[in-house]
């Protein structure tokens, strides 16, 4: 007899754990919860980003599709201040990354270049700093990338040329130098998409470095 209520003792515990047991096994929702350590929130905007829920789709600004796979993050203009890591990059279905008009520093984590679902990134107006990470050249479904009025540093990853779906570019307002790429979309870009920066200009294939300047 004594031994029951050992026993049921066991099993409250064990119940009472589950929850954060099941977040083991969605490594999306593991994904924004470490986010959320990372980020400063005066307002509140990440209240409901309860980790002990079996997946993130019940979060506010978080977005999925039918299979629960996270497909949209929305915290642009949320005053949410800290730095980006790299599990962003477990957000495999990911296609809308929208961080912009906040206070993040800190460097854009090579992994973003993992999410090849991505269609569009918006990261401008922060404080991040760092080169364009050449990983982006991985985003083949990306289609615009915001990331001007940043303090972003070094040159354009020439990776960047190879993406043939991107429409639209910014990387105004930066400290970027170097020359600007001439091939592939980059030959359709505004010259607004590269103003305020370092750049000494056009790339001239085979004359210069593209690095010239930096």
């Amino acid at each position: 007899m004594a031994v029951t209520p050992f026993i049921s003792l066991s099993f409250f515990f064990l119940f009472l754990h589950y929850p954060l047991l099941s977040l083991s096994t969605n490594p999306e929702g593991n994904a924004l919860h470490a986010l959320r350590s990372r980020l400063s929130d005066p307002n509140n905007v990440l209240q409901s980003w309860d980790p002990t829920l079996v997946n993130p789709c019940t979060w506010f600004h978080v977005t999925c599709d039918s299979n629960n796979h996270v497909i949209r993050l929305d915290l642009g203009n949320s005053n949410v201040s800290g730095t980006l890591g790299p599990e962003l990059g477990q957000l495999q279905h990911l296609q809308y990354l929208e961080l912009y008009r906040n206070d993040l520093t800190g460097k854009i984590p090579e992994e973003l270049g993992n999410l090849k679902s991505l269609i569009s990134m918006d990261l401008y107006d922060n404080k991040l700093e760092g080169k364009i990470p050449k990983s982006f050249g991985k985003l083949k479904s990306l289609k615009f990338l915001r990331i001007n009025s940043n303090k972003l540093t070094g040159s354009i990853p020439r990776e960047l040329t190879h993406l043939t779906d991107l429409k639209i570019l910014d990387v105004s307002n930066n400290n970027l130098c170097g020359t600007i790429p001439v091939e592939g979309n980059f030959e359709s870009f505004p010259m607004e998409s590269f103003e305020n920066n370092r750049f000494s200009g056009p790339e001239l294939k085979g004359l210069v470095p593209y690095d010239f300047g930096c």
